[in-house]
């Protein structure tokens, strides 16, 4: 495993080297990612629920909330 470095620049660091087959994060489902500061990396969620009843739905507004790739506000 390589050892994490921080560079700090005025410019933003692009991680994809712009290839036609698109940019992998991690190398399996386990690996820990995270997003946008995110405090704890988590490694890739499960999703399930019948696509018919919402629950899919609302397991994705749930798993990308804790990515941290989106902010949702819930009413009972």
């Amino acid at each position: 495993m390589g050892i994490a470095t921080t560079t700090k620049t005025a410019a933003a660091r692009q991680l994809s080297d712009q290839n036609s087959q698109g940019t992998i994060l991690g190398a399996s489902a386990t690996d820990l990612i995270g997003f946008y500061g995110v405090a704890t990396p988590v490694a890739q969620p499960a999703v399930s629920g019948s696509i018919s009843s919402g629950a899919l739905a609302s397991s994705l507004v749930a798993q990308l909330v804790t990515l941290g790739l989106i902010t949702a506000s819930y009413s009972a």
